[in-house]
């Protein structure tokens, strides 16, 4: 057995979703300017004339970038080095026989 509550709960939520929906054919203006949108995004292309156009802030973007690439190009040696040092142990795992042993 349920109880009365969750049964009321039941029979409202129908009643509900008709009252929510009922000022939203009737006033769709009204629902439009009340409902929330994201904030409009700045210009395309905004950031890429400040970058033209002032040569400190380019300088800074630069500076930025080529810290980027070269953390980027780290970290992707590092990976390399890591899957190159597995690889290494696996095959000298297969090379001396531990087929049976957990490692």
């Amino acid at each position: 057995m349920s109880s009365p509550l969750a049964r009321l709960r039941v029979r409202l939520a129908p009643t509900l979703r008709a009252a929510g929906i009922r000022p939203r054919l009737r006033l769709p203006r009204l629902t439009y300017a009340l409902t929330r949108r994201p904030a409009t995004p700045a210009a395309p292309f905004a950031e890429l004339v400040r970058i033209e156009s002032d040569p400190a802030y380019r300088a800074l973007f630069c500076a930025e970038l080529d810290a980027a690439l070269h953390d980027r190009l780290a970290t992707r040696t590092a990976v390399v080095e890591e899957i190159e040092a597995a690889a290494e142990r696996l095959k000298a795992l297969i090379r001396h026989g531990d087929h049976g042993r957990a490692a």
